[in-house]
């Protein structure tokens, strides 16, 4: 296509807006709508699986080594941990180190036990991949010496379940939304059309092509998800601003994070750009489709 040719229906599309001003503002406002609702939505499950990760990656298995094993064997058993599969990192606390502990979470009233200390020698141990923590914990207590592991057995695999569930949800409500502002757009931008349609059809037969007649509706549909998705951008970008300014302070020190605010609100208003436009380009694409048919 000659670039001249394409300059024009660049220059119609935009007229084309400007004529058609009362299905614009419809289908802007579409489009706006959607996207603003799959933005809010976005924001929600990306946090939530942050959230979800966080506490995946906050689990670990909790190791106490036999009051028999001396200074060597507790480097054996280190060693040994170390070097199986699945095992991302190891770490090794004292008895000493876990009475101290105790005391501080507890208060002074256990001070008395550090004359005679009762617990157990300590290793700490984390899974590469959250979901192998019941595997990697079976196997440790397999190890000579080993006294007991803990690690949350039962309640770790409901909690995975109900992540996993969380995040398909999540995914399939996203889809839907999708498919929703798509279907929804597709049908205004078809009214848009059907006003047109006569114009469509002179242009048929003195001999336009498909993609002569196509290619300035499809241009508009873009300027239509452009326009439509500039609300969403700024409102979604003000809304996580002012949850993160509010909650980041409070959430200070906690396991439970936020996403931070850059770059992650610069990726959600990509999306959402690149939604709109695509969303637009579509539904213009769909909609023209019978009326070629002169």
């Amino acid at each position: 296509m000659k670039a001249r040719t394409l300059t024009r229906h660049f220059r119609e599309s935009l007229k084309s807006l400007g004529r058609n001003s009362w299905m614009t503002f419809a289908s802007v406002s579409a489009v706006t709508v959607t996207l603003l609702l799959v933005g809010v939505f976005v924001l929600i499950m990306m946090n939530l699986n942050k959230v979800a990760d966080d506490l995946e990656n906050d689990v670990e298995i909790k190791t106490f080594v036999s009051l028999e094993a001396d200074d060597a064997r507790i480097e054996e058993i280190q060693k040994t941990i170390q070097s199986m599969p699945g095992v991302e990192s190891v770490t090794f606390s004292t008895k000493e180190q876990e009475l101290t502990d105790l005391v501080l979470d507890f208060g002074d009233e256990l001070s008395l036990f550090q004359q005679s200390n009762p617990l157990f020698d300590v290793f700490y141990i984390k899974a590469s991949e959250p979901q192998k923590t019941q595997e990697v914990a079976t196997e440790i207590a397999k190890i000579e010496n080993i006294e007991d592991v803990k690690y949350g057995e039962g309640k770790i695999e409901k909690l995975f379940n109900v992540l996993n569930t969380g995040r398909n949800v999540g995914l399939v409500l996203i889809l839907a939304l999708l498919f929703t502002a798509m279907f929804l757009i597709s049908n205004t931008i078809r009214i848009t059309i059907v006003a047109r349609r006569h114009e469509i059809e002179i242009m048929k037969l003195v001999g336009a092509t498909n993609w002569f007649v196509r290619i300035p509706f499809i241009l508009e549909g873009m300027w239509l998800g452009l326009l439509g998705s500039i609300i969403p951008i700024a409102l979604v970008s003000t809304l996580y601003y002012k949850v993160t300014d509010f909650a980041k302070p409070k959430l200070s020190g906690e396991m439970i994070q936020l996403l931070d605010l850059t770059p992650f609100i610069y990726q959600v208003s990509v999306l959402i750009l690149v939604m709109g436009v695509f969303i637009g380009i579509w539904g213009s694409f769909m909609s023209i489709r019978k009326f070629l048919r002169v």
